[in-house]
């Protein structure tokens, strides 16, 4: 009997990171975490074999720290999938609009869920997160509280959907990415791929313009480009940057070799295939 592979999660039964597990991986077997260090721990020790992680919104943004705990965690991504985000409002059986005063979830579902929380002139409470806040209530069997969270949390939690897909917009989509302990580069020339990597410039004058410089040269489209402190450093920054293809690719190794010439420390994080998702972006030209 093959042994199911575990995936760490940050969140209880039935998050979103918890939905893109059973859809990337339907025969895992989920691990939920109370935290993302927990989750990063689980996999570093080797008791969990996979993480899924959400790394970004496309309504809120930067999720959490991972751009922080992702570097230090010495882990590596080896995939990526996306997730339509939509929001259920719920509470336990029985319950009517009418009867609504509150609602609790996490600070993102609550900003995402605006419209309709002004719209029923409830108040919004911040909790820890989604599916804890449908457990929460519907251990308290309180009817004056509902909590926003996911169709499957209100199955796992016996609660009733009162209103489905609240979400303000319908663009909501969170990136999540795949972390495991060893890197495992996907193959060059095996479809549209993502390197990740994590660099800091020399302390030079136009120094991250200098070592950007080659990725246009070379036309390399980079995705993703953000800076953050290091060890609460204002003059410390350091760059996590997603870019189109692998690095054997002739424009990249060349767009790389100059970068590192600019860079005291450069790392690639993971070379992983890019979701479908992708190719559905699309820009407006002027």
């Amino acid at each position: 009997m093959t042994k199911k592979l575990k995936i760490a999660f940050q969140g209880e039964p039935g998050a979103n990171s918890h939905i893109a597990i059973v859809e990337a991986y339907p025969d895992a077997e989920p691990m939920p975490c109370p935290t993302f260090e927990d989750a990063l721990a689980a996999i570093s020790s080797g008791e969990a074999d996979l993480g899924m992680i959400p790394i970004e919104n496309s309504v809120a943004g930067r999720v959490a720290d991972i751009h922080h705990l992702l570097p230090a965690s010495g882990l590596f991504i080896v995939g990526e999938w996306f997730l339509p985000i939509r929001h259920q409002l719920m509470a336990i059986n029985g319950t009517k609009l009418a009867d609504i005063k509150s609602v609790e979830s996490h600070v993102h579902a609550l900003g995402q869920c605006r419209r309709v929380i002004r719209k029923l002139g409830i108040k919004p409470i911040v909790a820890a997160d989604t599916a804890g806040s449908a457990r929460d209530i519907s251990e308290r069997g309180d009817k004056s509280v509902a909590a926003i969270a996911s169709r499957l949390a209100a199955d796992i939690y016996g609660l009733d959907i009162l209103a489905e897909d609240i979400e303000d917009e319908a663009h909501n989509t969170t990136r999540f990415v795949v972390l495991a302990r060893e890197a495992k580069w996907a193959a060059q020339g095996s479809g549209p791929l993502v390197t990740t990597f994590v660099f800091r410039v020399r302390n030079l004058p136009a120094a991250l313009y200098k070592a950007l410089g080659g990725f246009a040269t070379n036309g390399v489209n980079m995705t993703k480009l953000e800076s953050y402190m290091v060890d609460g450093n204002f003059f410390a920054t350091q760059f996590y940057a997603d870019v189109d293809g692998h690095p054997d690719d002739r424009g990249l190794a060349f767009a790389i070799e100059e970068l590192k010439f600019f860079s005291r420390e450069f790392r690639i994080v993971g070379v992983y295939p890019g979701h479908p998702f992708r190719a559905t972006f699309s820009e407006t030209q002027d």
